[in-house]
């Protein structure tokens, strides 16, 4: 067997992938905050070129950028931190309301004649344990702030070198390869994305807030700031915000207060996912449905909620990167949509 066949044997090139899997997964505490500080450098590169075209020295540029990005993200800590803490501690007090309300539930049901084993549908759907999950999950993206220095310093050097990134990339392809252009498409789908999503996120997450604040929710603010990252989940990250608040109102309200807080989530899932960002974003982010499904469960079980957050921009930038290999390009075709597929066939 030759070098050539031994390199490109699908054999070996599983066993790569299960291994660089595997090295991601066990790196996890460092991988993750250098692609979330990847990822704000990409958000933050436009700006930057745009004000050293204005005349304003990088550096000065720089400071500027990071803090803004700081001091929004003391704003958030400062915003969510003690509830964070208040709502884990209050958890417990929630499940035992939470057990009454089943309670009577199926005290109502057996006295209607309606008789079933309880067990079952204690072990699908579990609203205690739905709550102490959101709980763990708020947690885990609040481990997120520990890591914050790494991630500004990392954003930084990342930021301050990006301007030469390309010129480094052609000194290694050399000029005529396409590597520069696939570079370009990476970044302007994946900024295209993120900004898009950032702005539709916002939006989601203050009517939220202000909503639930009307309705005396508690911790109103904190689940607006839930809506605002779930929503860069996409199909289901509207959804997973959602169910803590509805639980909550369910406890506080009853029956009615819950119904009042899932027609607010309805709305807004509607209003931004049915009307604002397929019109915005136009094509869209080029990828099927089940991929962008099985992308969140991937990245999630590698990284963790970080991963979940960032599934669409990951699996996006490995589309576009198999793309631009021959021997790879039908993987690249299988992770995308429909709708992609037959616009290459007309053009």
């Amino acid at each position: 067997m030759t070098t050539l066949s031994v390199r490109n044997s699908p054999l070996i090139n599983a066993a790569a992938f299960v291994i660089v899997v595997a090295g991601m997964k066990a790196a996890s505490p460092l991988v993750v905050p250098f692609l979330l500080a990847i990822f704000l450098a990409i958000i933050c590169a436009p700006p930057l070129f745009w004000m050293q075209s204005k005349g304003v020295p990088e550096f000065v540029g720089l400071l500027l950028l990071i803090s803004i990005i700081v001091g929004t993200w003391i704003f958030f800590v400062t915003l969510i931190g003690s509830s964070m803490a208040d709502f884990t501690k209050n958890v417990p007090n929630y499940q035992a309301s939470l057990l009454e309300q089943t309670a009577g539930l199926w005290t109502w049901l057996d006295g209607h004649g309606v008789h079933f084993d309880r067990s079952i549908v204690t072990d699908v759907f579990n609203p205690g344990k739905l709550l102490s999950l959101a709980a763990n999950t708020l947690n885990g993206l609040g481990g997120m702030i520990t890591n914050a220095f790494v991630i500004f310093l990392t954003f930084f050097f990342i930021l301050s070198e990006a301007a030469g990134f390309p010129t480094k990339l052609m000194a290694i392809q050399g000029k005529d390869s396409k590597a520069l252009e696939k570079y370009g498409e990476i970044v302007k789908g994946v900024n295209r994305y993120l900004g898009i999503k950032t702005l539709t996120s916002l939006f989601t997450g203050f009517v939220v807030a202000f909503g639930l604040s009307l309705q005396g929710v508690d911790y109103a603010i904190m689940w607006g700031v839930v809506a605002f990252f779930l929503n860069f989940i996409p199909n289901i990250g509207s959804i997973l915000a959602a169910i803590p608040a509805l639980l909550l109102a369910l406890v506080q309200f009853g029956l009615g207060g819950a119904a009042i807080t899932g027609s607010l989530y309805l709305f807004v899932n509607i209003v931004v996912g049915s009307i604002l960002e397929p019109r915005v974003m136009g094509k869209g982010v080029g990828l099927s449905v089940l991929v962008v499904f099985l992308s969140l469960a991937f990245w999630g079980w590698i990284l963790g909620p970080v991963g979940m957050l960032l599934s669409v921009p990951l699996t996006m930038t490995v589309r576009i990167a198999l793309d631009g290999h021959k021997e790879y390009r039908w993987l690249a075709i299988l992770l995308s949509s429909y709708k992609e597929c037959s616009r290459e066939l007309e053009e």
